[in-house]
């Protein structure tokens, strides 16, 4: 997940692209992507974190108890769903960006990887470079990349703002290479198509009960829960791309 709410998700993500620009590129995440030592003609994958990564749901739910709140996973969203201990009432969607912001604060260091996330990435970074493209506050930026690096996923991170399709254009645009992209927000993964139509595109969700409410992207080339699944598809692209 990112670290905006969510609205409740269909099996495409059309609807909520609507007046979004999928190619827009944020002035902040610019710079970030400059900066980037790649490597031109060699692979790359692109993947979000939280959900693919690391366990942002988990995480969320250990702090929402130390807050007298508790998820109540009904829909693929955050906004309505996360509620009081007391009343049962939802927590006022004005409010859930600054929940979110102070989780992010505060738990960020402390988030636990997705079950075979660093050994698949290690294994598929002989053949292909690795970028982090997360949606995490700027100010978090370095605890998400310490946090990663910790667990074995010592890769650049760019902080997202938005869709991600621009920032995708752009990194291959850079790298002049097959790229893979994984994301468990079916929007981003519709922008991704949109903004660079060669991208392979998988639609990775960890969490089980999330995966049960939402189908797969119907912009995607391929969904998984579990990284086995996802390294063997990757590992065929690049077969077939010549890699």
């Amino acid at each position: 997940m990112t670290t905006q709410a969510k609205a409740p998700q269909g099996t495409t993500a059309a609807p909520h692209m609507r007046g979004l620009d999928p190619l827009a590129l944020h002035e902040d995440v610019v710079p970030q992507i400059e900066a980037l030592a790649l490597v031109r003609g060699k692979p790359l994958i692109v993947s979000d974190c939280d959900e693919v990564l690391m366990q942002f749901i988990a995480g969320l739910e250990i702090y929402l108890e130390t807050q007298g709140l508790w998820l109540d996973l009904q829909s693929y969203a955050l906004t309505g769903n996360i509620k009081r201990r007391d009343t049962n009432e939802a927590v006022a969607a004005l409010d859930v960006p600054d929940l979110l912001k102070n989780f992010f604060a505060s738990s960020t260091h402390a988030l636990i990887p997705v079950p075979g996330a660093a050994a698949a990435l290690a294994a598929l970074s002989d053949r292909a470079q690795v970028v982090v493209l997360t949606n995490v506050p700027a100010a978090d930026k370095e605890t998400r990349a310490r946090n990663l690096a910790a667990h074995g996923m010592d890769y650049p991170v760019v902080a997202n703002k938005g869709l991600k399709g621009g920032a995708v254009k752009r990194l291959a645009e850079l790298v002049e290479a097959p790229v893979i992209f994984l994301d468990d927000i079916p929007h981003n993964i519709a922008s991704v198509a949109a903004a660079h139509a060669p991208t392979h595109r998988v639609h990775f969700i960890a969490d089980p009960r999330l995966a049960k409410l939402l189908g797969p992207s119907e912009h995607s080339h391929f969904h998984a829960t579990d990284w086995a699944d996802a390294r063997r598809f990757i590992e065929e692209r690049l077969v077939e791309d010549g890699f």
